[in-house]
């Protein structure tokens, strides 16, 4: 399971998907599943930084991410068995750490009803998790773009950044969307990205 210090380590870590990453995840898992434990460590060092980008779009306190990390990896210890196929690994694990990201905010919402909109003005400006990854890694670019956009712009697209098949009627519980204006939105928020990434003279 990742500690504190791992987390802390793979958060900078570039989490734009790519296609190697989605195979190391399924064969390391495979190979886990399979008795070789050490394997477990390349599956974490892999996943755990999409799981800490994906979770962060809830505008969750460090913390609390963090204890949404551990508590997806733990899920995976006692359900590991019910992923039938290894390469959809990668899918379950953002599922799962994105519906208890979900679970948790709504949970603050509750709990905390102040309007966010009132607070802002007051809250100090603190480096996030994304802004350390944008100045150390090649991708700096597009996460500085997107940093540009809109709040809704923002979520929405770090939460479907890495699920090919979204599951719209979630996302749009968790978003407080319809259903019918994710797709159009989604198009576009990447149509603003788009044309912020060209102006600055990067490649979309």
């Amino acid at each position: 399971m990742p500690s504190s210090r791992l987390v802390e380590s793979v958060r900078t870590i570039n989490p734009v998907t790519d296609d190697g990453r989605w195979i190391r995840s399924a064969e390391a898992f495979d190979r886990w599943r399979s008795g070789e434990r050490g394997a477990i460590d390349e599956l974490v060092h892999e996943m755990t930084p999409v799981l800490w980008h994906v979770v962060r779009a809830y505008r969750l306190d460090e913390d609390v991410c963090e204890d949404i990390v551990q508590f997806t990896w733990l899920t995976l210890v006692r359900k590991a068995d019910s992923v039938e196929n290894p390469r959809a690994i990668a899918a379950w694990l953002i599922i799962t750490a994105r519906r208890q990201a979900w679970r948790v905010a709504a949970r603050k919402r509750r709990e905390d009803p102040v309007d966010e909109e009132l607070l802002a003005p007051v809250l100090p400006k603190t480096a996030s998790a994304e802004s350390v990854a944008v100045e150390t890694d090649g991708n700096h670019r597009l996460w500085a773009a997107v940093s540009r956009l809109n709040e809704r712009c923002q979520r929405l697209l770090r939460v479907i950044a890495f699920d090919d098949r979204p599951d719209y009627e979630h996302l749009s519980q968790e978003m407080g969307m319809p259903i019918g204006s994710i797709g159009p939105t989604r198009r576009r928020c990447l149509e603003k990205l788009k044309s912020s990434m060209s102006d600055e003279g990067a490649k979309p």
